[in-house]
């Protein structure tokens, strides 16, 4: 299934419950930090514990919802993380604004 993502920095691994969550930020189109709080191999493909070095690289899944260029000639994509995974940031939004180059389909 290919689906498209956008980058996330995992800072910091917050608990080994059941899959271990780990702490992430996504800075959008506006460098507006939005923090999320997940499963760690939902958002990597590394093999992250408490001993392991941080800021790591991540991802988070995402539908497109939008594209458009703005003002300032940026190219800008909304994306919505309900679908597939059913991620939120920590104040429970869903919806955000990227630059269309942080978008990659893996």
């Amino acid at each position: 299934m290919n689906v498209d993502v956008f980058p996330v920095t995992i800072e910091r691994f917050i608990d080994d419950y059941f899959l271990g969550l780990v702490e992430c930020v996504l800075v959008d189109a506006d460098n507006q930090m939005h923090r999320f709080v997940e499963k760690e191999p939902v958002v990597s493909n590394a093999n992250l514990s408490v001993d392991s070095a941080f800021p790591q690289p991540g991802y988070i899944a995402c539908v497109i919802e939008d594209e458009w260029t703005d003002k300032r000639g940026r190219q800008l994509v909304r994306v919505g993380t309900i679908k597939p995974w059913g991620i939120e940031s920590t104040t429970g939004e869903t919806t955000f604004t990227v630059l269309h180059d942080q978008i990659e389909r893996v």
